[in-house]
């Protein structure tokens, strides 16, 4: 390491370019600044993925919705997305109407009718919890980059520093030309740091709330399906 930080220090030059800055760091410094670089590239990976995902559940759950409430039958509606699944609302629908279809051939007695509440609500309760977690996948890997960028990003700036004394240690030179590749290799890694980290923070916070409100949406017509459901058995168990 000590080759490395006099061959450095008295390597250095005017170039101060970001691609420069990168070739001349230490290895440890190297590898901090190659994680963070893949850690960014992958928040906004997450973060481009989620915007056009959330943006197509919101579209195609409205023309649901529409659809749902339009007064034609459920049956109807159900035969025209059976095949057709391709928002989390529509899952939702289907997985009732499929055990629906299953109840209305059986007898009419009222426990049969209290049986088939209860099934048709844990069947809505198990497709929205899974409909959500599905939603939610790789949202973990924001608030992951996020939280431990800025503190990857130091580890690269305590070593940039580390490297700057090294190097006025051997030298034996306080000349700001020796100190300053390892203080320019700190500064870019903390400057990386906080580029995969602010990004991820925000995206994280934006999809989470568009999470919570969908969910809420998501529940909110389950209970109201759950509800005419419930009404229709209660008519055949008369």
């Amino acid at each position: 390491m000590e080759t490395e930080v006099v061959s450095a220090a008295a390597g250095v030059g005017g170039d101060f370019s970001l691609w420069s800055l990168f070739l001349r760091a230490d290895p440890v410094v190297k590898t901090v600044m190659g994680i963070l670089v893949i850690a960014s590239v992958w928040s906004w990976a997450v973060i481009f993925n989620k915007s056009i995902t959330f943006s197509r559940i919101k579209s195609k759950s409205n023309k649901f919705e529409d659809q749902f409430w339009s007064g034609k039958p459920l049956d109807e509606l159900y035969r025209k997305i059976r095949d057709k699944q391709d928002h989390p609302m529509a899952r939702v629908f289907a997985a009732a109407m499929e055990e629906w279809g299953q109840t209305k051939s059986t007898g009419r007695t009222d426990s049969l009718v209290v049986g088939a509440r209860d099934r048709l609500d844990k069947i809505l309760n198990v497709s929205v919890s899974r409909e959500l977690e599905k939603a939610e996948k790789d949202l973990g890997v924001l608030a992951t980059v996020g939280s431990a960028a800025p503190f990857v990003g130091l580890l690269g700036t305590v070593w940039g520093i580390m490297n700057a004394f090294q190097a006025i240690a051997l030298t034996k030179d306080t000349n700001l030309a020796v100190v300053a590749p390892g203080i320019a290799e700190a500064l870019f890694a903390t400057a990386l740091g906080l580029l995969a980290a602010i990004p991820a923070v925000v995206g994280y916070n934006r999809y989470s709330a568009a999470l919570n409100s969908f969910a809420v949406r998501l529940q909110g017509f389950a209970d109201e399906f759950s509800t005419i459901l419930s009404r229709q058995l209660d008519e055949r168990a008369r």
